[in-house]
């Protein structure tokens, strides 16, 4: 899968990052891991903790899929309402998935402070804004909702936001104690800290064939230099190439922009540096970085196809500069990365847990959506748990075949 084009920022903040060798012998694990972006390393994260021998096989480099575009802001609520989530799944189901949202965040904050490698993650408040008068009651009512499930948050006006920033909207809600990180250093950061935990790291180790053992009771990786690992279990934690071995239906696909800014002097009229997005679609987002760049992104274009994707990303990139000045009028901007990428989602909102008949033992962590990062670290930590302790409560959660409202 052609998954995206441009220039990358991401990989220029860790020059010398680790690397690992190829597969040279035939292994058998208890869990085999495919993939090497930031799904896997949050597997490996938790495998790390447990005696289950593991093996990660990366056919490339660690962190150079999709992971380098990436844009890692961190926050429990999406691009899907909880309240337009609670007609599709109910309100106890959707109140269940934000306090375990929650929860990952917190996790990803307890590897922030276990493994070696700082990767950035840092607590930010968010402003989520109503793009248009028409979207004040919606608004009102997403935010009742999270308030009255425990969430830090609070409802401004428009006279509180002009108040706070250089730029005016209806309404909007604010959250507090989301987060930011660096994508590409927290995948290296976790896989660091779970090879030196005993983990078996393999790059340039891809796999070209699979099959199931009735008789082993084992499934059988087959990689393209020749060697083969048996493994009770394989995680499927490959990013959208998971869609190259097992499509999923319900994930659907569109092309989305980022530009990443020169560093900037002066952030004093950017309220806390808070997160920013809002309720139009598409939508732009924004975020700043460890040393004092701007990510704006969004711009969402519904195609498939590589050629016509990348041929947008010089005029997306004006645009995307445009919308930032529009806010921001006293903060000069310049471009010095930008890339074009596919960014998939769930028609139904959720993130996947897929487990396939035609796949024993296994396990595609599909975490397709815009809080990627936040919803690896939740389907993660609950396959993990599957496999290690035989049962997680959480895992009919977010199983392909999920009960949906009649």
């Amino acid at each position: 899968m052609n998954l995206q084009s441009g220039t990358y920022y991401w990989p220029t903040t860790l020059p010398d990052a680790p690397s690992y060798p190829a597969i040279q012998e035939d292994t058998e694990c208890d869990v085999a891991i495919i993939g090497g972006g930031s799904s896997a390393a949050q597997c490996a994260y938790y495998f790390a903790e447990r005696e289950l021998k593991t093996v990660v096989l990366e056919k490339g480099k660690i962190g150079a899929g999709s992971t380098s575009t990436n844009t890692a802001i961190i926050q429990y609520s999406g691009e899907r309402m909880f309240t337009s989530l609670i007609n599709t799944f109910g309100e106890k189901y959707i109140a269940k998935h934000l306090k375990l949202l929650k929860q990952a965040i917190d996790d990803i904050e307890t590897a922030s402070r276990r493994v070696e490698m700082d990767f950035e993650f840092r607590r930010r408040d968010t402003l989520y804004s109503a793009s248009c008068p028409e979207d004040v009651e919606r608004l009102r009512l997403e935010y009742e909702f999270i308030k009255n499930h425990g969430m830090e948050i609070e409802f401004w006006s428009k006279e509180k936001i002009e108040a706070h920033y250089p730029f005016s909207r209806e309404a909007a809600i604010y959250s507090y104690r989301d987060g930011e990180l660096n994508p590409y250093k927290f995948t290296h950061a976790l896989f660091q800290n779970a090879a030196k935990q005993g983990v078996m790291v393999y790059e340039h180790s891809e796999m070209n064939g699979h099959h199931y053992d009735g008789d082993l009771q084992r499934m059988i990786i087959t990689t393209k230099n020749g060697y083969k690992v048996k493994a009770r279990y394989v995680i499927f934690a490959a990013g959208y190439e998971n869609m190259d071995i097992r499509k999923e239906k319900q994930a659907s696909f569109v092309s989305t922009y980022t530009v990443t800014t020169q560093p900037v002097a002066d952030f004093s009229t950017w309220h806390n540096r808070t997160l920013l997005w809002e309720t139009a679609r598409p939508y732009i987002y924004i975020r700043t970085t460890a040393d004092n760049r701007v990510i704006i992104g969004g711009l969402d274009e519904n195609t498939m196809y590589p050629d016509d994707r990348d041929s947008k990303l010089i005029h997306k990139t004006s645009l995307l500069l445009e919308e930032f000045n529009r806010r921001f009028p006293d903060i000069p901007v310049e471009s010095a990365y930008s890339c074009a990428a596919f960014y998939g989602g769930m028609v139904d909102g959720l993130p996947i847990i897929g487990k396939y008949d035609e796949f024993p033992n296994s396990y595609f962590l599909l975490a397709y959506g815009d809080n990627g990062a936040v919803y690896s670290q939740l389907l993660s930590k609950i396959i993990t748990q599957e496999i290690a302790e035989g049962y997680s409560p959480d895992l009919a959660h977010y199983l392909q075949d999920r009960p949906l409202l009649s």
